[in-house]
């Protein structure tokens, strides 16, 4: 089957399923998503894309977003980065905060909550918060090369109205000197970070710049794409990394928006989205989805 043909009998096969998992209710604004979204798209190196369901209607990439402040990050301060963030898998949840407190304010890595605070820290350096986040939604325009992506303002309040832990996690980065600016300042912008929005289409498209292939955007070195999709494939699914690299076998990074950005290095990027999440965080039908569209395409990094 086409490519098309592939998403299209997915998405007919997810429309009548019941079990969907819970939105993020602990956002207010999140807490309100129809749960029978759907959404898949694909953009392949040559340039195509294809789509099924929900794939135009925007929602919140939330910590999608964590894959863009660090390639603009790398792209700061290059190497230096890991001096204040691992490259280890967690093992805990994505707001943890036991481990910042036993490893003395070096978070395991840049996507959980911690690391990614610390990512949000290192571009803000120089700039204002208006300014590092203008640089980043022109960062993810230009890769999807579509200037209608914008952070819903609403959804940012909502976050910090009721981000407690992070302040928890920010407090405690600050308290072992990982953290240059203040608090406030920082989540105030790794809040709107995580507020932007995209559709599946959109997504797919900015994904591009992580396939590695002659023609796709090139915002960061080769090297620096390996080494992401490294860190995707290790630590971008929490403490279900090591299932959806056994289950998908591709780099990918959720959101708990419902969002997940897949990689198939050389050869197409992908989004899916679906609100219902996991006990971890993570798409419930999103990654069955992109399983299915693994499996059927024969796609992994493992052979």
């Amino acid at each position: 089957m086409s490519i098309q043909e592939i998403l299209d009998q997915i998405h007919r096969e997810m429309l009548p399923r019941r079990d969907r998992g819970e939105v993020a209710t602990y956002i207010p604004e999140l807490a309100s998503i129809d749960v029978s979204r759907f959404g898949l798209a694909v953009a392949t190196a040559d340039g195509q894309v294809y789509s099924a369901g929900d794939a135009g209607v925007p929602f919140s990439i939330q910590s999608i977003s964590k894959v863009f402040t660090l390639s603009l990050a790398l792209g700061k301060i290059g190497n230096s980065l890991w001096e204040r963030v691992g490259r280890e898998p967690s093992g805990n949840a994505f707001n943890s905060i036991l481990q910042l407190e036993r490893e003395f304010g070096i978070p395991r890595n840049p996507f959980i909550n911690a690391g990614a605070i610390v990512v949000t820290d290192v571009i803000l350096a120089s700039s204002s918060p208006a300014e590092a986040l203008a640089e980043l939604i022109n960062f993810i325009r230009y890769a999807a090369d579509d200037a209608n992506i914008y952070i819903n303002d609403a959804v940012a309040l909502s976050e910090k109205a009721t981000g407690h832990r992070n302040f928890a996690l920010a407090h405690f980065l600050r308290s072992f000197n990982n953290l240059t600016h203040e608090p406030d300042l920082t989540l105030g912008t790794y809040f709107h970070q995580c507020a932007i929005e995209m559709s599946c289409r959109q997504l797919a498209l900015a994904g591009r710049f992580l396939i590695n292939a002659p023609g796709m955007p090139r915002l960061i070195s080769r090297d620096q794409v390996r080494r992401i999709n490294a860190l995707m494939i290790t630590c971008g699914h929490y403490d279900a990394s090591g299932d959806f690299a056994y289950k998908v076998g591709l780099p990918g990074k959720s959101g708990v928006g419902g969002g997940i950005l897949v990689i198939v290095p050389g050869t197409a990027a992908v989004a899916v989205w679906s609100p219902g999440l996991t006990a971890q965080g993570n798409s419930l039908l999103g990654t069955e989805a992109v399983q299915s569209l693994a499996q059927q395409m024969d796609w992994s990094v493992f052979g």
